[in-house]
């Protein structure tokens, strides 16, 4: 075999595998948790870990405090913010390679963010922000879906928003936004303060040493090391339930078996203390542990 031969052999791997990983990408991946934060699927509630695959008609909510960060299947970036409530009604890369997807923001505040390397890719996704539909063509949207009404802000490029049936509107300046309030015709789309800006994207960023879990994070915390599995099951059962993803791991305390009860994939030492002292006192955990 000639090194030219050799090459096109090498050459046709690499595409071959680019094209299999391609294809085994998930259309909705969950990349960061700052707990707690919960999917609602087939009737169950299932707390939010970072790797897990979603899937259409999943609902996906946040607790008090918390924030979410979801990588679509083309890489675009969603965001949501405490007490939200964000819903799949679509998602799927169809066989014209184009990828679809509905996103119905509830509740609370959301951004959709898409990197200057993945903007060719073709793409239709539309999402509703509680009375407002927003078709995305814009690389940076931020929008709220509030108790009195409801904000569109673009940040970089365009979008075309509609609030019920109202003729839609091109938002084609960026560091714009609109508002519909609730009860009253929405108002015209106008140019957006820096301060007003920064502010409302506090609400859906998750800031490092606050205790949020990542893919790839190495940092635990070992909320308690407990002598049977009915111990353990116990406070996993609780920590589930209040949105916590724990885990179980025995180990070999001496000569005996232990059960710990531990939450794996914070990013640093800062966000695991950070979340150790969120769960200290609640729920029973009294000394969680911090480790690599």
């Amino acid at each position: 075999m000639t090194i030219k031969t050799l090459s096109l052999c090498f050459a046709g791997a690499a595409l071959l595998a680019s094209q299999l990983a391609a294809a085994a990408m998930p259309n909705a991946v969950v990349e960061a948790v700052q707990m707690p934060a919960w999917v609602e699927r087939g009737g169950a509630s299932i707390p939010l870990a970072p790797g897990m695959e979603l899937q259409r008609a999943d609902q996906l909510r946040t607790g008090a405090n918390a924030k979410l960060l979801l990588k679509l299947g083309e890489g675009s970036l969603v965001k949501l913010g405490e007490s939200g409530m964000l819903r799949l009604d679509r998602l799927a890369d169809g066989n014209d390679k184009v990828f679809t997807a509905a996103l119905n923001v509830l509740q609370g505040a959301f951004r959709f963010t898409t990197t200057a390397l993945k903007i060719q890719r073709r793409r239709n996704i539309n999402i509703t922000i509680a009375t407002v539909t927003a078709g995305i063509r814009g690389t940076d949207v931020w929008g709220k879906a509030a108790a009195d009404r409801d904000i569109v802000c673009l940040i970089e490029g365009r979008i075309e928003v509609q609030c019920g049936q109202d003729q839609p509107i091109l938002m084609a300046q960026p560091m714009s936004f609109y508002i519909a309030p609730r009860n009253a015709p929405p108002l015209p789309v106008a140019p957006v303060d820096p301060e007003q800006l920064r502010q409302w994207a506090a609400e859906t960023e998750i800031e490092s040493g606050q205790g949020a879990v990542r893919r790839g994070g190495r940092w635990k915390v070992v909320v308690a090391s407990v002598d049977t599995q009915e111990e353990a099951l116990k406070l996993y059962d609780a920590l589930r339930a209040a949105g916590y993803a724990a885990g179980i791991r025995p180990a070999i305390a001496g000569e005996k078996r232990i059960y710990n009860v531990r939450l794996t994939h914070l990013r640093s030492k800062a966000d695991a203390e950070a979340l150790a002292g969120a769960l200290r006192g609640k729920m029973g955990v009294a000394e969680p542990k911090v480790s690599l």
